[in-house]
């Protein structure tokens, strides 16, 4: 395969249909790269009303997914006055699959050019799609529009950062949320040989002395790639939003309650926590569910979550302290609320090798309820007397 072959097939993963020849312009070096439309399962049934329960962002009514722009930067360092974005990448769908383009600055000189047409793809598109964008393309892209005097205008559009988004969903059991570690754990679909970002700038830098094309085969390869995952990974999170069923891990569909619960999708939220009380979040599901129900003026179903809690030994001493309170404040019956409270203590108080610093002043709470209402209940049975 000569140099030209090459840099045709840049994209990797094997699943291009066909490249377009390099364009070579006037200004700035183009690439293109076209995939299958089969790589990108459900991307075409992708809705507004799904992106807003997502992102909590203003989606454009009736959005087309062709107008999503997927964008991402490979820039000469990580920030600063002296950084600058030498090959942005942009993709999109298309009836016949998925189109990446790519501008590569040849040289600094080149920079105003790569701009114009990174200015020119983001006014046809109404949603702009990156990872960690809000913190590093975005503002990049703006501070050199800046530096060359350009309107910044065309960044002015609905921005899906999938780095938060995904962060919101799959942090509690993931931890690290890298772009790498997502598509290798969620999508199944590990990268090989691919070129580390630390070594991104260095063969730039490199490059630029050089000028052989061939040592940014692996970062246009990288591009390419991080583009392509960007779109899959948003509309493998569109179907779990929607069928949170699917979801193997109670930790994942929990943190998905979580995330509704935060934009008033309250529904939604409900049955997610339902769905993660059979798994290992049991325990924060049954409670946020009971929490949700009560915040909603719901006490029965909210008294109901707890009981179950008490049933299948759930949850420590708190059920049995929520419970106290419904029973004593809601339904008045003060001695149910005493049960509750003393087997609240009696859990409270079970030996543990390391208790925490709360355990003691929750003790001090319960023994205060306690009294409080052997002497309510006393009054009463004197009131009876009398």
């Amino acid at each position: 395969m000569n140099l030209r072959d090459k840099i045709r097939a840049v994209g990797g993963g094997g699943g291009e249909r066909r490249a377009a020849p390099e364009e070579r312009t006037t200004d700035c070096r183009h690439f293109a790269v076209y995939r299958e439309a089969e790589e990108f399962p459900g991307a075409f049934e992708l809705t507004a009303e799904t992106l807003r329960l997502m992102s909590e962002k203003e989606i454009p009514e009736g959005l087309d997914p062709r107008r999503i722009l997927y964008l991402d930067t490979e820039t000469t360092g990580l920030g600063g006055s002296g950084t600058v974005a030498f090959l942005v990448g942009m993709g999109y769908l298309t009836d016949n699959g998925f189109e990446v383009h790519q501008f590569l600055m040849r040289d600094y000189p080149e920079e105003p050019y790569l701009l114009k047409h990174v200015a020119a793809g983001l006014d046809r598109f109404d949603v702009l799609c990156t990872f960690n964008g809000t913190t590093f393309d975005v503002p990049l892209l703006e501070s050199r529009f800046l530096m060359n005097r350009m309107d910044r205008g065309c960044l002015d559009k609905p921005h899906l950062d999938l780095l938060h988004m995904c962060r919101r969903l799959w942090k509690l059991r993931l931890g690290r949320c890298n772009l790498g570690r997502l598509e290798e754990v969620i999508l199944g679909k590990p990268r090989t040989d691919d070129l580390p970002g630390s070594e991104v700038p260095q063969r730039y830098f490199t490059y630029l002395k050089t000028k052989q094309i061939s040592l940014l085969e692996d970062v246009l390869k990288h591009n390419a790639q991080d583009i392509a995952s960007l779109c899959i990974l948003l509309n493998h999170m569109a179907d779990l939003y929607l069928h949170p069923e699917k979801i193997r891990f109670s930790e994942d569909v929990y943190s998905m309650g979580k995330a509704l619960e935060r934009i008033n999708r309250t529904e939604q939220a409900r049955h997610c926590y339902r769905l993660a009380r059979s798994g290992r979040m049991g325990t924060p599901a049954g409670s946020a569910l009971a929490v949700s129900y009560r915040r909603g003026g719901e006490k029965e179903q909210a008294a109901e979550v707890w009981r179950e809690m008490i049933r299948e030994k759930r949850g420590g001493a708190l059920p049995c302290v929520e419970l106290a309170k419904y029973e004593e404040h809601t339904r008045r019956d003060l001695r149910a609320a005493l049960e509750l409270t003393e087997k609240a203590l009696a859990l409270i108080s079970e030996p543990a090798l390391r208790e925490p610093e709360t355990v003691q002043e929750s003790k001090n709470e319960l023994q205060y309820r306690r009294q409080r209402l052997l002497r309510k209940l006393k009054e009463r049975e004197q009131e009876w007397d009398s």
